[in-house]
């Protein structure tokens, strides 16, 4: 599995901005659903396929444990990622 990781603390106050260099999916995860993620189990996520740079996410509620990825979904190619929570 490649994917890209950052580990964030942030909540519905902030946003989150992700500059991409190119497609990727961008998915925000509690720390239960990152698990499942890694695991290949089921999971939930808030944002999705982002085809414009920057993608915003705004979460749902404070925690100082989500874990946003990103990745090309099983396509092949590459993407660089820079992420800020504003």
């Amino acid at each position: 599995m490649n994917f890209i990781h950052y580990p964030l603390s942030a909540g519905n106050n902030n946003v989150i901005q992700v500059i991409l260099t190119d497609w990727a999916n961008v998915q925000l995860l509690d720390e239960a659903n990152y698990q499942n993620y890694i695991n290949g189990g089921k999971y939930i996520y808030y944002g999705g396929y982002a085809e414009v740079s920057p993608f915003n996410i705004r979460p749902p509620y404070f925690n100082n444990n989500w874990h946003l990825i990103i990745d090309k979904g099983g396509y092949t190619g590459s993407v660089k990622a820079s992420v800020k929570v504003i």
